[in-house]
């Protein structure tokens, strides 16, 4: 999900302006673990 932060900014910007998308779920998927351990160290200073 955060590659997709700017993703409509960026969208719009090529497209004059014009450019769309929608978002839908499809499936989860196990969160590689470089990340993992960053999500958890994040979640665990916010406690």
């Amino acid at each position: 999900m955060s590659e997709l932060v700017d993703f409509a900014i960026q969208l719009r910007a090529v497209t004059q302006g014009r450019g769309s998308y929608t978002l839908k779920f499809w499936d989860y998927e196990e969160v590689p673990a470089i990340n993992a351990q960053k999500i958890i160290a994040d979640a665990l200073k916010q406690e």
